[in-house]
């Protein structure tokens, strides 16, 4: 049962996701129902598998893909991942009841629960993946659903900058952490968690050891904002506030700190470890803190705060002792609740003020008693005040900061570096309370501040309380949950630890007291430097790194960029072309040049004369469609077909019935679609005229692109002689041949291939074809025809001008009456292509056919349609709604692969039996043919919405404004 709701706890909020987006645009109150419930349903199945992690349990479960590689999804929750599991739901649910209040009503609900959701389902399938590279995936997801987060308010320019910040460092961290699992992975034999923890010894051993630890800390740390990577959280604060309050408090950004966490036993202990971590999270603690003490925003102060913050914790991981790793994991716990209390405070404020420029906040306690008693309160534990939650494990920082000794230099300073930091976070913290709550009452503020509503509060009060709760009784409320998650950090016995509130008069209480009082008097010393109202931080203000990465970016992606594009010439197609035929073409024939053909028949080899011939037509064919196409292309495209069609009976010749019919009718869709498009294409273009009219350099070109054509096609020849020469070997052909039957329940090999043994490659396919048939149909929805096309044609404009001069005639008669008996022939046509239709997509499975074929058959049927009647008259009595039969297509062929999961098989596995059928006997039948289905929709609706796309063209009227310029510029017609 436990295995059950692990894979429930995952799936539930990427399900959650997709409903929001489906539900009207006004059920805001729904929105935040679902949001809700699906946290609440996440928390309550964390807190019933706690008993199943306590005491070094874990909890696994799993789907297999592909067994024989050893793919699937493994999911493994220990402490670590219940921790973290329950911050995601626990603070998830809380944040989802503010942002039922924040959220304006203007603003796109469904979009930001959507996000929320699936951002929480990405951290949940991180932190519960049992396998690496599954990891890293999820990994990824968080970035993608963070940036969507963060630019949600896309009118806002802030927004989308800091988004696209984030995504780049995090993106860049992101493949950094990919190389160095890839090398982790390499080094342990295995991609598993298990094996990678267990293999801690031989991997440090290990000369790839430093190279895999450098990748893997540079995603670490670019995800957590550690120093150098730190500024791109501080840019992210223009994303929403329930947004800051979950990302950059106990889920996101806490993604780096896990990842130390979670590969502690296999990485950690080294000098290597010990100096590049510890570095970065002493730097990162310093500079976030006195960065934070100058903040004008009010979350610029909190985001420099987490920054420090998430320093102190990578500090300690860094220090590499065990102790020092279960401080990191209890401030991890801490941090969540007093950060995003905070958040969430900040949030009301603005909220209810209308802006968080502390310059022009003041006095705010005598407007807001009980929202400026919970920040304090909350701003206190950040500072590391007794009796609350901050203080537990500050203390602890402090005691392993000061028992740690390597003998080192950064050793020996850390006593009194991190007093210092101590002392810095009670700066600010004196700051956001002082300046926020007590003084002079505010002026001039864009709102009457005003108490928030009760609900909207409620999560602040409880996060508050916890901090209480937690500071007064450690033991009791946290000791049992600190010790299963620290447990899973350091894989082995705990060291002896107590969270007891007074441990007598030691040098970590000197340090407290020190940083208490020493902060105190800072922020009174700074009190000048801070009424000035300057932005920036002394020492540090001319350092602006988010400006030295925008150019770094500007450098890389147009300066560089724009230099190699002049030296390489590629702005122009043409080169560009040019350039990677060229490369393509030499790389495919390097290994020729090298090795030789590798040929099994001597040369010459026999030739069939028949054959010759029939390819020597296709090649007449190409070569003229290629020399028509720029001057005649009504003329070009019949040659095409003719070279499409000796493809055909290419297939048919060397015995490939289902390539042939494929072939066949996929020819006569694209023939009949490229001839309606070209009714819209410009006219021939002006000043390019034959070779007699070419200079010489018009003529040098083309001859250049003609020698690099004819090395391209014979290059591409001499590929494919030496792959069907190659030496007979064993191949995979066998196994399909011998299984088809037996395990794929079909005698058509190639269609239980496509819908069976390579299901996967073929959803994939149908899917890249729905996206590319959206495109189409967007694209020509924007697509407005050259001048000179819009005009009816020269043939249609003469037979109007014939049946208007004629009595009792209307202008397109003699059009209808040319088509009157090929029209009633394709309309009468239309029955009998759906009937092979359905008979090519039945017989598929074991006779030449399937779905694809019977689609593209039942496509041409519509397409005859289109042709004898037009568009009007086709839509005026068929609904076709080609997007509908792909939605079904999709969600057919999906389910066909998801069901096999209902009985515990891997995705797209296929089952098949004999069913008796009363007058007709036994009858086979395979779950395939519902895939099958799926592809015969896909392909229908797909085709069709281009068919729709290209023939709402012939009914579109020119925009009146557009020709008129047009006109004026090239003369009537666009001459």
């Amino acid at each position: 049962m436990a295995n059950g709701f692990l894979l429930l706890l995952l799936v539930l909020p990427f399900v959650g996701s997709v409903a929001a987006l489906l539900l009207p645009t006004n059920a805001r109150r729904v929105y935040a129902l679902i949001a809700g419930g699906i946290a609440l349903a996440g928390l309550v199945i964390t807190l019933f598998l706690y008993s199943d992690v306590r005491n070094g349990g874990r909890v696994e479960a799993g789907l297999a893909w592909l067994p024989s590689l050893g793919l699937g999804l493994d999911l493994r929750m220990d402490g670590l991942a219940w921790l973290f599991s329950f911050l995601v739901t626990g603070i998830g649910l809380l944040v989802v009841i503010y942002a039922r209040y924040y959220m304006s009503p203007k603003d796109p609900v469904a979009r930001f629960f959507a996000f929320f959701l699936a951002f929480m389902g990405a951290m949940l399938g991180m932190v519960l993946s049992g396998n690496l590279i599954q990891l890293v995936f999820f990994w990824e997801l968080t970035s993608l659903f963070s940036f969507l987060l963060i630019g949600y308010w896309s009118h806002n320019a802030a927004a989308r900058d800091g988004a696209r910040m984030a995504l780049t460092v995090t993106g860049f961290g992101g493949l950094a952490l990919l190389g160095g699992v890839l090398v982790l992975g390499h080094i342990a034999g295995s991609y598993e968690l298990d094996a990678v923890l267990a293999a801690g010894p031989r991997i440090q051993a290990d000369p790839l050891y430093p190279a895999a630890l450098i990748l893997i800390l540079l995603g670490a740390l670019t995800k957590s904002a550690q120093f150098p990577f730190h500024f791109w959280l501080p840019q992210a604060m223009a994303a929403p506030t329930p947004v800051s309050a979950y990302l950059h408090s106990a889920t996101m950004v806490k993604a780096g700190v896990f990842l130390m966490a979670r590969l502690w036993p296999a990485l950690a202990e080294t000098e290597l470890w010990f100096y590049i971590v510890c570095s970065a999270g002493l730097a990162t603690l310093l500079v976030g803190a006195w960065l934070a003490i100058f903040q004008q925003d009010l979350k610029g102060l909190l985001a420099y705060s987490t920054i420090s913050h998430l320093g102190l914790i990578t500090l300690l991981f860094g220090l590499g002792s065990p102790l020092g790793a279960v401080a990191a994991t209890f401030h991890i716990l801490n941090h969540a609740t007093f950060k995003a209390s905070l958040f969430m405070a900040t949030g009301i404020i603005d909220h209810e003020t209308g802006t968080r420029d502390m310059r022009r906040l003041s006095g705010l306690f005598r407007f807001m008693p009980v929202t400026a008693t919970l920040a304090m309160v909350a701003a206190a534990a950040m500072a590391g005040v007794p009796l609350l939650n901050g203080f537990l494990s500050k203390e602890m920082f402090f005691a392993e900061a000061v028992e740690f000794h390597q003998g080192s230099l950064l050793d020996d300073s850390l006593p009194y570096l991190a007093t210092l930091a101590g002392a810095f976070s009670v700066a600010y913290s004196i700051r956001f309370v002082h300046n926020v709550f007590f003084g002079p009452p505010p002026t001039d503020l864009p709102k009457e501040p005003h108490e928030p509503p009760r609900l909207m509060r409620f999560p602040v009060e409880f996060l508050v309380v916890a901090c209480l709760v937690v500071g007064i009784l450690p033991a009791l409320v946290a000791g049992d949950v600190l010790a299963t998650a620290a447990r899973a950090v350091i894989g082995r016995d705990l060291p002896a630890y107590s969270l007891s509130i007074w441990h007598g008069f030691n040098y970590p209480l000197a340090m407290s007291i020190l940083a208490l009082v020493g902060g105190a008097l800072l922020y009174r010393l700074l009190q000048r430097e801070l009424a000035s109202s300057r932005d920036g931080a002394p020492l540090l203000r001319r350092v602006d790194p988010a400006r030295i990465f925008e150019r770094v970016l500007v450098t890389l992606s147009w300066r560089w960029a724009r230099t190699l594009e002049a030296i390489l010439e590629t702005r122009r197609l043409q080169p560009q072309l040019r350039l990677v035929v060229a490369l393509a073409l030499v790389a495919a024939l390097a290994p020729i040049a090298q090795h030789g053909f590798g040929s099994r028949q001597a040369w010459p080899v026999e030739i069939d004369l028949p054959f010759a011939l029939l390819w020597l037509i296709g090649i007449a064919c190409a070569i003229g469609a290629a020399v028509m196409a720029k001057f005649q292309r009504l003329a070009a495209l019949v040659l095409v077909g003719g070279a499409g069609l000796v493809t055909c009976l290419t297939f048919a010749w060397l015995s490939a019935p289902d390539l042939a019919i494929t072939q066949l009718l996929v020819e006569v869709v694209t023939t009949v679609l490229i001839l309606l498009g070209l009714r819209w294409l410009p006219k021939r273009v002006r000043g390019h005229g034959g070779l007699d009219e070419a200079d010489l350099g018009t003529r040098y070109r083309r001859g250049r692109d003609l020698v690099l054509a004819l090395a391209a096609g014979l290059g591409a020849g001499a590929i494919a002689y030496a792959v069907m020469n190659r030496p007979l070997t064993d191949s995979i052909a066998a196994f399909f041949l011998e299984r088809a039957y037996s395990e794929g329940g079909g005698t058509n090999v190639v269609n239980v291939i496509l819908v069976d043994f390579r299901g996967f490659d073929t959803l994939g396919e149908i899917v890249v074809l729905g996206a590319v048939s959206l495109t189409v149909f967007a694209l020509l929805l924007r697509f407005r025809p050259a001048v000179d096309s819009v005009d009816a044609p020269e043939q249609q404009r003469i037979q109007d001008e014939f049946d208007e001069a004629a009595e009792a005639r209307k202008p397109g008669d003699t059009a209808e009456e040319y088509l009157l008996v090929p029209g009633v022939i394709m309309r009468l046509m239309f029955p009998l292509i759906g009937t092979l239709a359905v008979y090519l997509f039945l017989r598929g499975h074991d006779l030449p056919g399937g779905g694809f074929a019977g689609g593209v058959a039942m496509s041409i049927g519509f397409i005859l349609q289109y042709m004898a009647g037009g568009t009007r008259w086709v839509e005026a009595r068929l609904r076709i709604r080609p997007v509908r039969w792909m939605s079904f297509g999709l969600l057919v062929a999906g389910a066909t692969g998801a069901g096999a999961a209902l009985f515990d098989r891997p995705f797209l596995t296929s089952y098949f039996r004999y069913a008796e059928i009363p007058l007709i006997g036994e009858v086979p039948l395979a779950s395939a043919l519902l895939f099958d289905l799926g592809v015969f929709a896909l392909v229908v609706g797909a085709t069709v919405l281009m068919l729709i796309a290209i023939g709402h063209q012939s009914i579109r009227r020119p925009r009146p404004a557009r020709r008129a310029a047009a006109e004026a510029t090239l003369g009537p017609g666009g001459e």
